[in-house]
């Protein structure tokens, strides 16, 4: 996968949570719960895009890590939505499968990244 193709999944990430929120019934619980899945789900994509203008490869790595932090954040809440029996876990599947993808492809391009500075460092 590109990074013109990562960051538009990222961003149809973010759009897809932002609409699902947007159909959930109003309620405090749930209120509280959707502004963190959307503040983490829009982190994504927003870091990726600054992690592609990065100033240094150090500068990558940090909004990589990011990145990965954030998609991972956004399973711990739909997770919560879950438990506390405010959504149908049939209902967030693919929002689920698609923040646990995003999480593990930010993982591999953190550690590639980490492991070729090494590389680098090793051979000056």
């Amino acid at each position: 996968m590109d990074k013109t193709e990562l960051k538009r999944r990222s961003q149809k990430f973010a759009v897809d949570i932002i609409r699902f929120t947007g159909n959930l019934p109003n309620s405090r619980e749930l209120n509280v719960l959707c502004n963190q899945v959307i503040r983490s789900a829009t982190s994504v994509g927003a870091n990726y895009r600054a992690a592609c203008k990065g100033k240094s490869t150090a500068d990558f790595i940090n909004k990589i890590v990011i990145c990965e932090e954030e998609a991972d954040e956004c399973i711990y809440w739909l997770d919560l939505m879950i438990e506390a029996d405010l959504v149908r876990p049939t209902v967030m599947a693919q929002l689920r499968n698609e923040a646990n993808e995003l999480t593990a492809i930010f993982t591999a391009i953190g550690k590639t990244a980490k492991e070729n500075q090494k590389l680098k460092n090793q051979n000056k």
